[in-house]
């Protein structure tokens, strides 16, 4: 059997079809969806003057979700009977409920809008973005057209993410594993600017450290002893937290850097950054230069916002962010 020159080219195309995969764009719902980005910044400024928490709460979900298995909303979908989800890993726990608010926020209005068009990835993205930018950080572009997955999976999350009481090898070999260089990681933990911890994750620091201090010395005196205070039932209140950035908790900037410079690092895995040769000099650049920490977390979130994104066939655009369609 003879093939004509236009026939084969045919066949050779359809033949690679399904390789050939939809690219994301920054105008990607121009169309479909004009109103995206000014109906997504609408709810974002809403929620984060009436919950100023909400920032942190929703830039530490949408990591918490790129991390494992990708940019694809996973971190959002609800467990039942036959599924344990991603958001009910033990480390999921203790994600805030301002993040998930916002994001179904932003989803409702849409879907009155233009319904079955905005993925909920999309919208995590988006709504993480816009309030870096409203409290203050730097405004970097988010290219859309991610689907939402169609797993989610708590047994996924193990040994994922960083967590207070590793060593600063194991927590930047986390983030090579996910293609991200010393540099962009010290960039990206510059999120701790805003936001708080609760006293459970750095307790081991605050009393009976050793036979010789009640403390972790790393800590400056005086931020260890209030600390201390703060914390002192956080045995039979679980919810005591602290502030990530004691000085200017609620604004995005490079006071964080500045902390661990004065030993004010909140979790064991910031103070090891100011003293880790590896992380220092990027702490001390960052903490004279604002300029250059905002450019390079920029960087680094968009890289994040484009781990494992899916895209065409590979995933679908839910009705509910909290649920996968098929259910």
């Amino acid at each position: 059997m003879t093939y004509n020159k236009s026939l084969l080219f045919l066949l050779i195309s359809l033949s690679l079809f399904p390789l050939i995969q939809p690219k994301l764009t920054t105008n990607y719902y121009q169309n479909s969806c004009p109103t995206f980005d000014e109906t997504i910044q609408k709810i974002v400024t809403e929620k984060q003057f009436s919950t100023p928490a909400t920032a942190a709460a929703a830039l530490r979900l949408f990591f918490h979700d790129c991390m494992v298995g990708g940019c694809d909303a996973s971190i959002l979908v609800t467990s039942n009977s036959f599924n344990k989800a991603e958001r009910d890993a033990e480390i999921n726990l203790s994600l805030a409920g301002d993040g998930f608010d916002v994001v179904m926020r932003a989803k409702t209005a849409l879907e009155l809008e233009c319904p079955g068009v905005a993925s909920c990835a999309d919208i995590l993205a988006t709504v993480a973005r816009d309030l870096v930018v409203t409290t203050g950080g730097p405004f970097y572009k988010v290219r859309l057209g991610r689907k939402d997955g169609f797993e989610s999976k708590a047994a996924d999350s193990e040994n994922q993410y960083p967590l207070p009481n590793m060593t600063m090898s194991e927590v930047i070999a986390i983030f090579e594993r996910k293609g991200f260089n010393v540099q962009e990681m010290v960039a990206l933990a510059g999120a701790h600017t805003i936001g708080f911890s609760h006293c459970i994750e750095f307790s081991n620091r605050l009393f009976n450290f050793s036979k010789n201090s009640d403390y972790d010395p790393a800590y400056n005196p005086t931020y260890a002893a209030g600390l201390r205070k703060l914390c002192a039932n956080y045995t039979k209140d679980p919810s005591m937290s602290a502030f990530n950035d004691i000085m200017t908790p609620g604004k995005f900037d490079n006071m964080y850097y500045k902390n661990l410079q004065k030993g004010m690092g909140l979790l064991a895995t910031d103070s090891a950054m100011f003293v880790d040769k590896r992380t220092k000099p990027f702490v001390d650049m960052y903490a004279a230069n604002q300029n250059k920490f905002f450019q390079d977390f920029a960087h680094a979130m968009e890289k994040v916002s484009v781990l494992n994104i899916k895209t065409g066939k590979k995933g679908e655009v839910r009705r509910r962010c909290d649920s996968f369609n098929q259910l």
